[in-house]
């Protein structure tokens, strides 16, 4: 097969009298983007209540999905029928060994009296379904379709095509996770990976140990958002072997692998509390409540313990066929390993010599990660697991998971191990998608919008071409910290795995992020026929915020990628049509949206601006942020605008351990009497308010004079806020430099972090 993309030759044109009006035309542009796609200028087919699909018989329930998908849309089921000659309005699914490129290859054929669709495998027949399925106009009043004659010839560019599950920190029931699968099959994914325990819950029924459905599946209360206070509400769930049959049925049955993962030796406080002889202490031990790593993981000195591993791993191979069986390897503490008599005496038993790479504790972990290796691979299967397996001795055959970044894929692949990609910066779905967090959904933070998702490129840097073949593919992943309710995990999925799927699916000079968001634009109307809940930012208003410090303004620009008009709006004034970019230099309050063809509204951005008169005046750091938390300098706390919840959005400046201390110049003597910022509170991840503030004037910017002074309690466990603000008055002074001097706590006894300096995160300081 020719693997080029074809230019269109011409499109057919349809002129349509008065009583034709319920035809519309199809459009093969969908997502993902077909390799070519090349039309003619011949009659087209017409898609109507007529109309037969045709098929071999090993074809059949790939000819009732297209019946079904029919029938969503148009209301009509057409026939299905045994393959025939008479080839004349029908759609024909045909199995031929032509020269694909591989197995979910496909080629689609219209002209006038057919349109058919042949591939070498099922595999490939669906993926064909797909696309003609996305190439359908959504309009239940159409009665008639027209489809464009020509050829469309595809193939995806990664065999592993994946998406990623967690129903451990929160459960869902297995019909919302046959519609997540549901949204996997219209994007061409391929494989599920059902994230199944961990500390806050163990979803598997296993036979052999019942405790672990009928105790580790329950929690007695959850972390209230990013505080360190609990609620008492009960929460679990778990699944049947049964159902759990079904549910790889109803996957298999779409084309798609569920690979379940039984995360070990770590993550494991479900089955502890189940079974307390597994771990190293001996309990008491409780589903946990909380999020994070927890130091009680499997005794791996234990044979007892070792022994239960390989027995749940028996009965999960027994439940999933696929050829790969996730066992986690990732998070894993040893501090309890250290201190425990049965591992110290394993380590000795086997030998293991700590050098100047690893710990013994390191390979102790190497070898729990081998054994069980070992074990599913004399049953016929493959591990996978995070790259944590990296720290130490790597299981032979095992394919690692890259999460912390590239750099682990790029290790393996050098070691010619199989690698799939799945970066947190990139493909964590449970990030922000946006930067405006206070209209977002809650999440666990992080900032992962739609087009960083659709700029990813799986084969990393680092790697000669004959290590490519390594990278097996991408997977996204949606950890489910934050996420309860259902339309909340779609909202976070969709339309990111519309991006997900190009990356997946196209070659990289294929990909147009402008042109790929009119295209999902399309799709969305697949989303609403069907009720998902998806997130809109990149269909609606895109605002451009940048300070100049320089000339002493905020310049505002605002574009869309979809039709309409942008509208705006200062201080809740008339509606005004955008033209040109805005300059703001005063306290004020913006709104804009797109206002789209048919009357309807995009989504409104919202935002203040926050002018004092310290304000874009020249400043400096005293103690420079942490490298992670330094984006555009010292001008982001003197720019006029106030940081969100996220602290990751790059509003804020973050230091560890160390004062946020600060001088403005306020280039003229100016009296001054107040000062305000705001902090983000996050205690869950090390961010308190400040232990103490200082407020230091003077008339050279050399020998400074303290005017304020205090100190402040730490915040309450159970404090909800994001933002806290402090505002300080003192005595009217005449200065021209004024210091702010913010110091931090350290984490008290009662947080995981005890011990260790705390973080503080300012924006916006305001002087007044």
């Amino acid at each position: 097969m020719k693997r080029i993309v074809v230019a269109i030759i011409g499109i057919t044109i349809l002129t349509l009298s008065s009583c034709q009006k319920q035809i519309e035309t199809a459009d093969y542009q969908v997502v993902p983007l077909p390799k070519e796609i090349s039309l003619t200028d011949k009659k087209p087919f017409i898609l109507d209540k007529n109309t037969v699909i045709e098929c071999q018989k090993d074809l059949q329930k790939e000819a009732d999905f297209l019946a079904d998908y029919i029938e969503d849309i148009y209301g009509f089921r057409p026939r299905i029928m045994d393959a025939e000659n008479d080839m004349n309005n029908v759609i024909y699914l045909a199995l031929e060994p032509n020269d694909f490129a591989n197995d979910e290859a496909y080629q689609i054929v219209v002209n006038e009296r057919v349109i058919k669709i042949t591939s070498r495998n099922n595999h490939g027949i669906f993926y064909g379904i797909q696309t003609l399925r996305k190439s359908f106009p959504v309009d239940n009043n159409v009665t008639k379709i027209a489809f464009p004659a020509g050829v469309i010839n595809d193939w995806p560019r990664f065999a592993y095509r994946g998406m990623h599950l967690d129903v451990s920190r929160h459960f869902f029931p297995i019909d919302s996770i046959k519609v997540y699968i549901d949204a996997m099959v219209m994007h061409n994914l391929n494989k599920f990976h059902l994230h199944i325990t961990d500390d806050q819950g163990w979803r598997i029924e296993i036979k052999k140990y019942p405790k672990l459905t009928e105790i580790g599946a329950w929690r007695s209360g959850t972390l209230i958002g990013k505080t360190m206070a609990y609620d008492t509400i009960r929460h679990g769930g778990c699944y049947t072997q049964e159902e759990l049959r079904d549910l790889v049925k109803y996957a298999e049955d779409r084309h798609i692998t569920i690979i379940p993962e039984i995360d070990l030796p770590g993550h494991m406080l479900a089955a502890l509390a189940s079974y307390p002889e597994l771990g190293c202490t001996g309990g008491p031990y409780e589903v946990w409540k909380r999020w994070g790593v927890s130091e009680d993981v499997i005794c791996a000195g234990n044979e007892h313990a070792m022994q239960f591993l390989e027995d749940v791993l028996l009965e999960v191979m027994d439940i999933f066929p696929s050829e790969y069986i996730h066992i986690g390897g990732d998070e894993v503490p040893r501090d309890r390993w250290k201190e425990c008599p049965k591992c110290q005496a394993k380590i000795k038993e086997l030998g293991i010599k700590a050098d100047d790479k690893h710990s013994a504790e390191d390979y102790l972990q190497s070898y729990v990660m081998s054994r069980m290796e070992q074990f599913v691979e004399n049953h016929g299967r493959h591990i996978i697991g995070w790259d944590e397996m990296l720290d130490g001795e790597l299981a032979p055959n095992a394919t690692v998971m890259s999460w912390r970044g590239s750099s682990g894929g790029v290790k393996a692949a050098k070691m010619h191990h199989n690698v799939i990609m799945t970066p947190n910066d990139y493909l964590y779905f449970d990030y922000y998608q946006t930067l405006d967090t206070d209209n977002e959904p809650f999440s666990i933070g992080g900032y992962n919008p739609v087009k960083k998702v659709y700029s990813y490129e799986p084969i990393p840097d680092g790697l000669d071409e004959d290590e490519h073949k390594y990278i097996l593919g991408p997977q996204a992943n949606i950890w489910t910290e934050y996420t309860s309710e259902f339309n909340v995990l779609l909202y976070r999925l969709l339309p990111r795995i519309g991006a997900l799927a190009e990356v997946q699916w196209c070659n990289p000079e294929q990909k147009d992020y402008e042109d790929w968001v009119q295209r999902e634009y399309r799709l969305t109307k697949l989303y609403k026929l069907y009720g998902w809940r998806y997130a809109t930012h990149i269909f609606d208003i895109d605002v451009r915020i940048t300070p100049n410090v320089k000339e002493g303004f905020i310049e505002v620009v605002m574009s869309k990628l979809v039709d309409g008009k942008i509208v705006y709006s200062i201080d809740n004034q008339n509606d005004i049509e955008y033209k040109e970019p805005l300059r703001i230099t005063e306290n004020c309050h913006l709104e804009g949206y797109v206002l789209r063809p048919d009357g309807s509204q995009g989504r409104v951005f919202r935002t203040d601006f926050d002018f004092s008169k310290a304000s874009m005046k020249p400043i400096v750091l005293m103690e420079q942020p942490h490298k992670n938390y330094t984006f555009n300098g010292a001008d982001v706390l003197i720019d006029g605008l106030r940081g969100s919840t996220n602290y990751r959005s790059g509003r804020w400046l973050g230091w560890y351990g160390k004062n946020a201390d600060v001088i403005i110049d306020l280039q003229e003597v100016t009296e001054v009497s107040t000062v305000k910022f705001n902090l983000n509170i996050n205690m869950k991840d090390w961010i308190f308010n400040a232990r103490s503030v200082k407020v230091l004037v003077s008339d050279d910017g050399d020998d400074f004079e303290e005017v304020f002074a205090q100190d402040f309690d730490l915040l309450s466990a159970d404090y909800t806020g994001s933002l806290y603000p402090v505002e300080i008055t003192f005595s009217p002074v005449n200065t021209r430099y004024i210091e702010i001097v913010i110091t931090p706590f350290d984490c008290p006894e009662c947080h995981s972090g005890y011990g260790y300096p705390a973080w503080i995160f300012v924006d916006e300081i305001g002087v007044y």
